[in-house]
């Protein structure tokens, strides 16, 4: 790919070679010109009163002109060498500003928005462009502030009332009221789930304000003796590895991924867990699921299986959004025989195998 850079120097380096062959055809002609002029002036040459023919004139008059194509053309072609380099370094002192603002594009993410480009310099296009691109960080920055305290706010005033709900159901309501109660609490519970899926989905897909090292396998090895197995032989191993990131989200990402292999599971079924050098892989014996429906996996309210009571459906779009914000790869993969392998690879590991998994 010719890059901008290149395509300046090059544009500079024939533009002073056309013009410089330009110049020195325009030279020799005119030269030419005037020694045949001169020499046709000189006693005894073709226009003098008696003139006397002399032979070597116009071989003297060939070897200048062919002396003086050769210097130029010399002297040219080593100029154009140096338009070359000269045109490299003034392209890349012209672009010095585009590349600035790439640079803090690249970084940018919504946790580091208050980062400016701040420009300095002549206000031409450039300083205009970069003063363009400050001005639109500025609004979306003031738009993430106002999505964030929308969040914290929808957090308490979502939450209290079905934490008063729940208390009214479960004193208002007699445990012998038969199938009422659980129905209602069970609806209440699955209310508040989703509102709590809801806002951590939004929490990660925000980025992450403030990052720590977090030993992985400890949170890997927490979440295995607090996960429950239902029927569902789980094992795990895991090897040192520590993240730069937030603990809570880390720990809802691999508690989603059991959970989600636990619950997509048959009976009598296994799921696998390793951590090792920074990748972590979670299979399960479950379902076949096709190829066409693995671009579903990680999609919010996308359930591959319809049983009722499974899931919200934002399982896999939370890990999907918690490893983007740490800044891993998640890929799916059927196993062989149903089931599923996913696999998380995070900043600084080997190369992932494709992950997969099930929307629970």
């Amino acid at each position: 790919m010719t890059t901008i850079r290149v395509r300046l120097m090059l544009i500079y380096s024939g533009l002073f070679l056309l013009t410089s062959v330009v110049l020195l055809v325009t030279v020799n002609l005119l030269l030419r010109q005037a020694l045949k002029t001169r020499i046709a002036r000189l006693p005894g040459g073709p226009v003098a009163p008696h003139p006397q023919p002399h032979p070597q004139l116009p071989e003297l008059v060939n070897d200048v002109i062919g002396y003086q194509w050769e210097t130029t053309t010399f002297t040219v072609g080593i100029l154009t060498l140096i338009s070359l380099a000269v045109g490299w370094l003034v392209a890349g002192r012209i672009l010095r500003p585009i590349h600035r603002i790439t640079a803090t594009a690249q970084r940018l993410s919504l946790s580091t928005l208050h980062e400016r480009i701040a420009l300095t310099g002549p206000k031409d296009e450039l300083k205009e462009l970069a003063d363009t691109f400050d001005a639109m960080l500025d609004r979306l920055e003031r738009s993430v502030e106002g999505q964030r305290r929308f969040i914290a706010n929808a957090s308490h005033e979502l939450r209290t009332p079905l934490a008063v709900q729940r208390a009214a159901i479960e004193i208002g309501l007699p445990e012998d009221g038969g199938e009422i109660r659980g129905t209602l609490l069970r609806h209440n519970r699955r209310a508040e789930n989703l509102i709590d899926a809801l806002l951590v989905l939004a929490q990660a897909e925000h980025g992450l304000d403030n990052r720590s090292p977090v030993a992985l396998d400890q949170v890997t090895r927490l979440v295995l003796a607090e996960t429950g197995s239902d029927g569902v032989t789980v094992t795990g191993r895991a090897e040192p590895f520590v993240v730069d990131g937030d603990p809570v989200l880390l720990n809802r990402l691999i508690t989603n991924l059991l959970d989600n292999a636990v619950r997509y599971n048959r009976p009598g079924g296994t799921v696998e867990v390793t951590l090792s050098r920074g990748v972590l892989t979670v299979r399960n014996t479950g379902p076949h699921v096709p190829q066409e429906r693995f671009g579903d996996l990680f999609e919010p309210f996308r359930r591959l299986h319809t049983t009722p009571g499974q899931g919200t459906g934002l399982g896999l779009s939370i890990v999907a959004a918690i490893a983007k914000a740490h800044g891993a790869d998640v890929r799916a993969n059927p196993n062989p025989g149903g089931g599923l392998e996913i696999v998380v690879a995070f900043a600084g590991s080997e190369d992932a195998a494709p992950v997969g998994g099930t929307a629970g």
